[in-house]
């Protein structure tokens, strides 16, 4: 059985579904049939353990890897393949970096199934995001100041995925290219502000996985057209 790590060194296109917005079953059916490697189960606001479960009990249906990134404890449910734990490290709040982890691992530590867990260092770059917000993130970051960021966590920390999230909007170009450069050892995750093919195709030549979101609810065609033109762009 492939390892959590070796699960992910293979996705190169990932869409990720909130619990907290609507999609209907044709919808679901298409993008969980679509050739993306992934679902990636998240939010970050709204999620409960009905809502995650309830999501989770839909995508099973269709033979695709799920993932749930855990941002609430209380939206924790069984039966996920992975479990991706972000770590957000441009925060000066410590709780975002390993306060909340240790008080969960404190509580449910007997339960956590270790072998399918995998630790996203998270550098928030959009300041209008929830994510942002919640977390104290300080998203004003100069291109340096971000592949700092992602040398801490590909050298200091040895964490398997780098995770440059601008949620909402699409990333500055310098800045990604400084991190992709720092970044030797972890898979580089994108997402934000993918719009369709092309928006996929320029993040996919400078990040290892693509997450793609929020299109997913405004327009399924032009998100279903992201999962060719990224597995093209890395051919």
């Amino acid at each position: 059985m492939n390892t959590a790590r070796q699960m992910i060194e293979t996705w190169q296109h990932v869409f990720k579904l909130d619990p907290d917005r609507t999609i209907g079953e044709r919808e679901l059916e298409a993008v969980c049939q679509s050739g993306t490697n992934a679902i990636l189960v998240g939010g970050s606001s709204g999620l409960t353990y009905d809502n995650t479960a309830e999501l989770l009990e839909r995508i099973s249906r269709y033979k695709i890897t799920c993932a749930l990134e855990v941002s609430d404890l209380a939206a924790v449910v069984p039966g996920f393949d992975l479990y991706l734990i972000p770590m957000v490290l441009n925060t000066p709040d410590p709780a975002w970096i390993v306060g909340q982890h240790r008080a969960a691992i404190e509580r449910y530590a007997d339960f956590i199934p270790w072998e399918s867990l995998i630790a996203e260092g998270y550098i928030v770059l959009n300041e209008h995001s929830t994510v942002a917000r919640v977390t104290h993130a300080e998203t004003s970051l100069t291109p340096e100041a971000a592949a700092a960021c992602g040398h801490i966590a590909d050298k200091l920390m040895s964490l398997p995925v780098v995770y440059l999230e601008y949620s909402g909007r699409f990333g500055d170009l310098e800045t990604m290219a400084a991190v992709r450069e720092a970044v030797g050892h972890a898979r580089l995750f994108y997402g934000g502000g993918i719009a369709g093919a092309e928006d996929a195709a320029r993040a996919a030549g400078l990040a290892d996985t693509i997450i793609v979101g929020n299109i997913v609810y405004q327009d399924l065609d032009r998100a279903l057209s992201t999962v060719g033109a990224v597995k093209a762009r890395s051919v």
